[in-house]
């Protein structure tokens, strides 16, 4: 296939080019590059035949109509977002006008050039979300993909309500799309402002390990390459309309986790004396905060036949000997805007 990936020098994006282009996919990465765009992310894919860059901004629908014209994607996968949620809270704008207006474009720009195209068969819309649309859990209980959307940040409601575009395009002008809503994700390459990274990299500065509130909320760890082979599988195989929820089924507290990474530091690059965890400290917590998230992955599991191949405690060791060997790549990103500042606490 020829895959048009949206948020492909992000992330969670970076690994799915990465992947695609390694499975014999031309793949066309389209990325606005803002502040958490790094093409050191795409290095292991540079100049691959079949691979395309395109520094293109969802917000601009000029842009994306000469996109679709000159590459003529066979499928869509949307994963361009504005993505932490403490940035949401300082500056919801960027979130409502990246979020719902770009997915807007996107979702304009595919169904002009698909019908422009005569409505050619396997041609599919893919967008991809969180978890964090369908707001908090208690102590029990795990997200479906039927959990009503109650979304508590400004992040989560820009995703649901992209989510809900996306689903009316299906309806309305019969688009073929389907959905994924994904628990949260790490890894290599995971930008240097989310807890997982920060903790490495703070451990490793001597710096205190924040943690907000008491440390007691969970969350469903996903690691990003077990969560790009999902990807592109529901692209391959999903069915037209359906959402599917795909988790790490890897739940564990912020603080529990904390721990881990630092025992794992210990045995990998141990301190002169005492452990890493020395350095945890509670900080206030992030206004809205969500108590538990957990994924529910019988409908992909059942339908698809995937489950994440990755348990927390390998994926973090993974991730640690990543940052540990990959110096360079962290280093060039702790300049960028916010990197190492508590963001967050504008209510």
């Amino acid at each position: 296939m020829k895959i048009l990936i949206t948020g492909g020098a992000g992330f969670i994006g970076s690994a799915v080019v990465r992947l695609a282009v390694g499975r014999g996919h031309d793949v066309v990465n389209l990325d606005a590059l803002t502040y958490a765009g790094c093409l050191e992310n795409l290095a292991p894919v540079k100049g691959a035949p079949g691979y395309a860059f395109e520094k293109v901004d969802i917000r601009d629908r000029a842009e994306l109509d000469r996109v679709f014209a000159e590459h003529r994607p066979d499928v869509v996968m949307h994963l361009a977002a504005e993505s932490h949620v403490d940035r949401s809270i300082d500056s919801p704008g960027t979130f409502i006008e990246t979020n719902i207006n770009g997915t807007y474009n996107m979702l304009e720009a595919a169904r002009a050039y698909w019908v422009g195209a005569g409505r050619p068969e396997g041609f599919l819309f893919h967008h991809i979300s969180t978890d964090e649309v369908y707001g908090t859990l208690g102590a029990t209980g795990r997200f479906s993909e039927i959990t009503p959307y109650a979304p508590n940040s400004p992040y989560s409601a820009s995703k649901a309500a992209s989510d809900h575009l996306v689903r009316a395009w299906h309806e309305t002008y019969g688009l073929p799309v389907v959905l994924t809503n994904c628990s949260n994700n790490y890894g290599p390459y995971h930008f240097p402002e989310k807890l997982i990274p920060v903790v490495i990299l703070n451990a490793l500065a001597g710096k205190q390990l924040p943690i907000y509130g008491d440390g007691s909320n969970v969350r469903d760890w996903l690691y990003v390459e077990d969560h790009a082979d999902a990807l592109l599988l529901v692209l391959e195989k999903g069915k037209i309309g359906r959402s599917y929820n795909i988790g790490g089924e890897n739940e564990c507290s912020n603080l529990d986790l904390v721990k881990t990474l630092c025992a794992i530091l210990d045995e990998k690059r141990p301190k002169n004396d005492g452990s890493y965890a020395d350095q945890i400290s509670f900080v206030t917590d992030r206004p809205g905060h969500d108590a538990r998230y957990a994924i529910d992955p019988t409908r992909i599991r059942e339908e698809l036949g995937w489950r994440p191949s990755v348990t927390v405690e390998e994926g973090l060791a993974k991730t640690v000997d990543w940052y540990l060997d990959n110096t360079d790549w962290w280093q060039a990103l702790l300049d960028r805007a916010g990197v190492g500042t508590r963001l967050g606490k504008a209510s």
